[in-house]
This record gives structure tokens, C-alpha cells and sequence, in this order.
């Protein structure tokens, strides 16, 4: 008998830990590929470690940011959720915006040094 939890059980767990909402892509990955489901558990686990170096408020605005950063709509919703179980002020969570849009602006800077090298000649 495995010890191992169930898919269900899985998304019990996501879903007390985002505020009772789980984000739609998680929810049918665990109805037609509940493997990636426990992986992804797994790795949850590892990267944001209850026992951590950083307060659980300071992970979720890290992967918030992240989450913005990158696009990824179902983070963004399981981060906003998880920050309302957290009450994490609003503050917060628009300074963790505004890094997040500065950080896109730097790449696109960075991105364009070619073009200022170009331009430059």
C-alpha cells in the first residue's frame, strides 16, 4: 500500500492553500494527467519549503511577481488567492507589481543593446 497522497487529496491540499480556489488548468490536469499533478506538488514543496528562509508572505509576493513577469494567468489567480488567505495588504502586493512591470522594462532595455550598438555606428 503506498503511502503516497491521491489526486484528490492533492488538490484538497492546493485548494486549502489558495483560499479554497484552485486555478482551472490545475484542476484538469488532475482529471487527464494526475501524475503531473503530484510532480507538481512535489515541486511545490521544494521551492517554497514551509521551514524556509523567507516568511510565507515574502514567497508568495516573490512568486506573484514571478507570475506576472512571465504571464502565467493560473499562478497569478492561485497567488492572489493564496495573498487573500495570507491578508497580505494591497501595498504590498502593487509594490510587488510596479517590480514586476520595472523588471519587464529593464529587459527590454537589455534586449536592446544590439539596436543601441547598431545605431550607434
Amino acid at each position: 500500500m503506498s503511502n503516497q497522497p491521491t489526486t484528490e487529496q492533492i488538490l484538497d491540499m492546493m485548494s486549502k492553500a489558495m483560499d479554497g480556489k484552485l486555478p482551472r488548468a490545475i484542476e484538469l490536469a488532475g482529471e487527464v494527467f494526475p501524475e503531473m499533478v503530484a510532480e507538481h506538488a512535489h515541486s511545490s514543496a521544494f521551492a517554497l519549503p514551509q521551514d524556509g528562509a523567507l516568511e510565507a508572505e515574502t514567497r508568495t509576493l516573490i512568486y506573484l511577481g514571478v507570475a506576472l513577469a512571465t504571464g502565467s494567468k493560473a499562478c497569478i489567480e492561485a497567488m492572489m488567492n493564496k495573498s487573500t488567505m495570507q491578508n497580505i495588504a494591497k501595498e504590498k502586493i502593487l509594490e510587488t507589481v510596479k517590480i514586476a512591470r520595472y523588471a519587464e522594462a529593464t529587459r527590454v532595455i537589455g534586449n536592446a543593446e544590439i539596436v543601441f550598438e547598431k545605431l550607434k555606428l
